[in-house]
């Protein structure tokens, strides 16, 4: 492989060579330092090999008249060199080329976070451009320890960062801060009161005293866990009252869902415009003005350039604008029904938190002139109790 590689840059050129003696040729070209290889019998007197270009001219000289030598194809980096070398335009295109895929890759052109769950890509990308590390910044020139020290000063949720740079692309890996559990502040007093009225099903103090048992009937505001306690040897401890209740609570809610609408009818017009996104610019392949109003749909694809598996700064932008006529559509109440359990589903289950479980629910709609008023009542299970503070003064 090495070999070929080395033969097609100087370029080489097949022979073949006729002559009384074909092996006084073989001698010629060892003699002479003539390099030679693909070497095969043709005939008793004809033979065929491979040399470089210069290495034909050396043959040329050292043969005699008898010898006859027919050169086949040529092939190599000056071949093409001859061929290319008036082509202006090709040529100019090919240095600008490698001068994107090489020259390019000295700097970032795009960004990648991994290692978040917590903290927004965009809010790492924010403090890396507010110390300087941006698209079109310098990739060859990144201290790490320096980015560290700034960087995660504006990052109190990360405890690490590292920025790794491969072609054009920054590889920002980030480990997220184990935060300690909050520390209970002891010496307050406090209490423990129901969040919300309900059925007491399980009552777990554990510091306090309990006061209420298990198919109590609370309701909201009450009295759960009391930080106040008597005591036959002190007269009143105070305490940090703490614990949890859980109950059985039900929830009435209730949405409005419209039954009269529009829908998409028929397309009026589909554009398509192109773009070029070079670093933080964008070279556009259109004119002016866009497809505007609220019946249209619009669809932006991004497709990163790269080649051989490096990352060019160019990115292709295909805009697919799709303009539609609307027509006034009547909802059947099954349609507007399901919308609305569905949305009750999910504000129940934002009152309920991640603790909280629904155990039966039970739906109900009417209609009101065009709005179609769906209820929901839920039986569910959660922890109703909610810490206050007393005043110790």
């Amino acid at each position: 492989m090495y070999r070929r590689v080395i033969n097609f840059l100087r370029g080489h050129v097949a022979l073949r060579v006729k002559t009384p003696h074909p092996e006084r040729i073989l001698n010629l070209c060892g003699a002479h330092d003539i390099p030679f290889w693909n070497f095969a019998w043709l005939s008793a007197e004809e033979i065929s090999l491979c040399t470089t270009r210069s290495g034909l001219r050396r043959l040329r000289q050292v043969c005699d008249e008898e010898t006859e030598i027919a050169t086949g194809r040529e092939r190599g980096v000056p071949v093409l060199w001859q061929r290319m070398k008036k082509r202006y335009a090709l040529l100019a295109g090919l240095a600008i080329f490698w001068l994107a895929l090489f020259g390019g890759s000295i700097f970032i052109w795009d960004f990648e976070v991994t290692g978040n769950d917590t903290v927004a890509t965009e809010t790492i990308l924010r403090a890396l451009e507010n110390y300087g590390l941006t698209v079109g910044s310098m990739g060859i020139s990144i201290d790490q320890e320096d980015v560290r020290n700034h960087v995660l000063l504006e990052l109190p949720d990360i405890s690490w960062l590292a920025v790794n740079v491969k072609g054009c692309t920054a590889h920002v890996q980030v480990v997220e801060r184990l935060r300690p559990p909050e520390i209970v502040q002891e010496q307050e007093v406090t209490n423990v009161v129901a969040r919300r009225s309900g059925l007491v099903t399980k009552v777990q103090a554990l510091d306090g005293k309990a006061q209420v048992l298990p198919g109590t009937t609370v309701t909201e505001g009450e009295l759960l866990i009391s930080g106040v306690v008597d005591s036959d040897r002190h007269g009143m401890r105070l305490l940090h009252g703490c614990g949890s209740v859980w109950a059985r609570t039900w929830y009435d809610l209730s949405v409005r869902v419209p039954l009269n609408g529009e829908k998409k009818t028929q397309e009026k017009k589909n554009t398509t415009r192109i773009a070029l996104d070079f670093g933080k610019r964008r070279v556009k392949f259109y004119g002016k003005g866009s497809v505007t109003g609220g019946e249209c749909d619009k669809i932006i694809r991004y497709r990163p350039v790269s080649v051989m598996g490096l990352r060019l700064p160019l990115t292709w932008v295909t805009e697919q604008t799709v303009r539609y006529d609307t027509a006034a559509q009547r909802r059947s109440d099954a349609s507007a029904r399901q919308e609305g359990e569905a949305q009750l589903l999910r504000e129940l289950k934002e009152l309920l938190g991640e603790n909280g479980t629904v155990e039966h629910t039970r739906f109900a709609a009417a209609r009101q002139g065009d709005m179609l008023v769906v209820t929901l009542r839920a039986e569910c299970e959660e922890q109703i109790g909610e810490t206050v503070v007393l005043p110790t003064e």
